[in-house]
């Protein structure tokens, strides 16, 4: 028999990867401690076919919907409550558990109970970092939304 060997395992802050594994535990905690923004991420993999990041939620995040992808959340720490369509839905969430909303469908993330509240998430097709729309204007744009928009103006 020969020796097994493990694969290599990627780097852990990798900017993006064709292949590979990823230490979601060291990468949620390279994410800043506090962010002006509602959000920061770091991008795993982006690809026209699909993105995957890790993001962490600051502050609760108002209504808002993507109108170019699907996305999938897998609440990795933290607490706090999520609707989907309408307030109506509005339900816990708990580390564990996968949240799916299709494109253009409303979605919110009103409490935040327990810190830090981070997130994997595999967004298909790719969603562009602008693709952000508030249903109320006033709250909030692409680049109060994400810390890597905050530089970026409408159309860059």
């Amino acid at each position: 028999m020969g020796s097994r060997t493990d694969p290599p395992v990627s780097p852990t802050l990798v900017p993006f990867a064709e292949n590979g594994r990823f230490d979601i535990s060291a990468i949620a905690a390279s994410l800043p401690s506090a962010s002006e923004t509602l959000l920061a991420d770091h991008y795993l993999t982006d690809r026209p076919e699909a993105s995957a990041r890790v993001f962490r939620v600051y502050r609760p995040i108002p209504p808002h919907y993507h109108a170019t992808c699907d996305e999938f959340l897998y609440a990795f720490s933290g607490r706090g409550t999520f609707w989907l369509g309408d307030e109506s839905t509005e339900a816990e969430f708990a580390p564990g558990q996968l949240l799916f909303f299709a494109r253009n469908t409303v979605h919110a993330m009103p409490k935040l109970f327990e810190h830090p509240v981070v997130f994997l998430s595999v967004d298909t097709p790719r969603r562009d970092p602008l693709d952000v729309i508030f249903v109320n204007p006033k709250d909030g744009t692409p680049q109060t939304f994400m810390a890597r928009n905050a530089a970026k103006k409408p159309g860059s």
